[in-house]
């Protein structure tokens, strides 16, 4: 199976606007988070692995549709989730990253307790509370870099705004501008900056976005293979075989932790299960802390644009056309 090119959806949605779907990607991994959540319900009532599907809502999109219509035909739920995945990034790229890798750990969740021999309701509960975790860690960052992202799209009008306000006092920037060499320069010089300041903003703004792509998961699904009695190889080769079905990549510091993990279970002689979830929580609220400390330098930061470019670009397009009108003004008065 190709892979379709990625539409990157970061925190910089909040500088330049938009979301891949209309609405935002927080409300999208929440209705994947609902899905998982809703489908452990069901579960546990006792309603077939396969049939829970059909009870579900269209809110969630095609992805819940197909696999309801594909059931009846026998195919891997894992599977139609991954396909309907790239169909949907061929067919218009329409879909965020974040939700992207939220479908995927629950593709990848269903099929290592399929495999397992666990419980699906559990390890659906797993995911939705880790889906919600890293669209949490999302909002903070928003939250921490809204003021300054609010501050930077209302310093780059300021340009404009001076224009404006020279054209209501009387004078005309605007052919001041365009047409004498000075002013050309200075409209030159200012839309340069304007540029560099928008791009930098850019830049700044998206080392904030929430890095670890599935932070945690690699010891959720040893923590889910393991708790089907598989043994610590058996458990890792069936996660192994469901993350490269599901085309989700790990870190190799998360393949460290959950090995450091593993070690200690054997050290103490204490099921792994219980450890690989608690090592699954730390590696999201680090995460969490590291993305949010992230913003917090950022909201200072992305101040030094506005500094070192805009106002400078005020002054050039606001300012000096102002001072050159004068100025001919004055010498053709004499």
């Amino acid at each position: 199976m190709s892979r379709a090119p990625r539409r990157r959806a970061s925190i910089t949605h909040l500088f330049v606007g938009g979301s891949a779907s209309g609405s935002t990607v927080e409300e999208r991994l929440a209705l994947v988070a609902s899905t998982a959540q809703r489908l452990a319900v069901l579960l546990r009532a006792g309603v077939p692995a396969h049939s829970a599907w059909s009870y579900l809502d269209g809110d969630a999109g095609s992805i819940v549709t197909e696999v309801s219509s594909g059931i009846d035909a026998g195919k891997s739920i894992p599977m139609m989730i991954v396909d309907q995945l790239g169909t949907i990034q061929t067919a218009s790229n329409q879909i965020a990253e974040p939700e992207i890798d939220a479908w995927r750990s629950l593709a990848a969740a269903w099929q290592v307790a399929t495999t397992a021999g666990t419980p699906l309701a559990p390890a659906l509960q797993a995911i939705a509370q880790s889906v919600r975790a890293v669209s949490a860690a999302r909002s903070e960052l928003q939250v921490s870099l809204t003021g300054s992202v609010a501050t930077a799209k209302i310093v780059m009008i300021l340009p404009g705004v001076a224009v404006m306000f020279g054209v209501l006092l009387g004078f005309d920037p605007i052919r001041t501008l365009v047409t004498t060499p000075l002013g050309l320069a200075c409209l030159v010089a200012g839309l340069l900056l304007i540029l560099v300041a928008v791009r930098w903003n850019r830049r700044l703004i998206a080392r904030a976005e929430l890095h670890e792509k599935n932070p945690g998961l690699l010891a959720e699904l040893t923590a889910i293979a393991v708790s089907g009695g598989s043994s610590v190889t058996g458990a890792r080769a069936s996660v192994d075989v469901a993350l490269r079905d599901c085309l989700i990549s790990v870190a190799p510091l998360d393949k460290a932790a959950v090995d450091r993990t593993i070690e200690l279970s054997m050290r103490a002689g204490v099921p792994a299960s219980e450890l690989l979830r608690a090592e699954a929580e730390e590696s999201r609220r680090i995460a969490r802390t590291r993305a949010t400390s992230q913003a917090t330098v950022l909201s200072v930061q992305v101040m030094m644009p506005l500094g070192l470019c805009i106002l400078p670009a005020f002054m050039l397009l606001g300012v000096a056309p102002l001072m050159l009108s004068l100025m001919s003004s004055t010498v053709t008065g004499f």
